[in-house]
């Protein structure tokens, strides 16, 4: 388990670098879902998602030494943007390797950041690829989701939404490689162990169902139109803090996903992409078991569909 004090720490490491994003009541969901809703909006955050907090914290990590060889990390989108725009912002030179059907808003986004991008054929061969720059270059890896900095960093997100609801009892967290629920988990665990955390992943891009189901992390080909929810695997140190700590995992489909987006954007005058509108679709599935006094808070992890995209989607409906 992440310790609260390593979140502590990794909050005061990036405080400087990063954004307290703001937090809301939701009046329109509260009484569509029958329970106190609130919402936490990452979408703010440098970059455009949560990934930018970790991936500070991973960076500022690293000794001098370390920075001068230089970082690689795997992505499929927000990762690869927030790597871009941290290693940017502390002057270290980075190489993101994104698979080819990465969004292309997010592989020029990463580029315009500054750091490069190698595109390879699947996320399998992104990882792969980027094991061999440490191999050959000697770079330093940056996990996505199953590092301790990365999680750590990833719990401040649950620090901060506690900070401003303090009666909470529930939060719904997308999951991809688990990055997000671990930090989550890790936090409200030490901090508040009463209130209850519920995951969703796309019933295309179930690594984390799979993985529990099986008792131990398997490899799936994720076909989700959420590309920032597509790890072929579940993180190791999420696995075993799900296993012990969820409440349940909820999964979606796709068209619940988008009807959830243009629900945010019609409702809200928020623009999330559909990782973090899946958080939506699985309340609307599990919206009998919120009290009507209880405070539920939805993940607001990203907002980095590009419009065309959101377009697109909304025309599936």
């Amino acid at each position: 388990m992440i310790s609260l004090q390593q979140m502590r720490e990794a909050a005061s490491a990036v405080s400087a670098y990063t954004v307290r994003t703001s937090q809301r009541p939701s009046a329109v969901l509260s009484e569509r879902l029958g329970t106190q809703v609130v919402l936490k909006l990452e979408l703010e955050q440098h970059s455009g998602s949560f990934k930018t907090r970790g991936a500070f914290a991973q960076l500022l990590a690293l000794d001098e030494a370390e920075k001068r060889r230089g970082v690689v990390a795997v992505s499929g989108g927000n990762f690869a943007r927030a790597v871009g725009y941290s290693s940017g912002v502390l002057g270290v030179d980075a190489i993101v390797c994104m698979p080819e059907n990465a969004p292309a808003s997010s592989i020029a986004a990463t580029r315009d950041y500054g750091a490069a991008v190698e595109l390879l054929p699947d996320a399998a061969a992104a990882f792969a690829r980027a094991e061999a720059l440490v191999a050959q270059q000697g770079r330093v890896n940056l996990h996505p989701f199953d590092s301790a900095q990365q999680i750590a960093g990833n719990g401040i997100v649950a620090l901060e939404v506690l900070e401003d609801c303090p009666m909470l009892t529930d939060i719904i967290v997308s999951i991809g490689g688990g990055g997000l629920i671990a930090g989550v988990i890790a936090a409200l665990k030490a901090a508040k162990p009463t209130a209850r955390i519920w995951g969703v992943e796309p019933d295309t891009a179930p690594s984390m169902r799979r993985a529990l189901d099986a008792g131990k992390i398997v490899n799936i080909k994720p076909a989700s139109l959420s590309k920032t929810l597509g790890s072929p695997f579940a993180g190791g140190l999420a696995f075993e803090l799900c296993r012990q700590h969820l409440e349940d995992l909820v999964l979606v489909t796709d068209l619940e996903m988008i009807a959830a987006q243009q629900t945010f954007i019609r409702e809200e005058g928020l623009i999330p992409e559909l990782a973090a509108a899946s958080t939506l679709a699985a309340a609307d599935k599990i919206s009998g078991r919120f009290g009507a006094d209880e405070q539920l808070a939805l993940l607001i992890c990203g907002g980095n569909d590009a419009p065309e995209d959101i377009e697109r989607f909304a025309a599936m409906l």
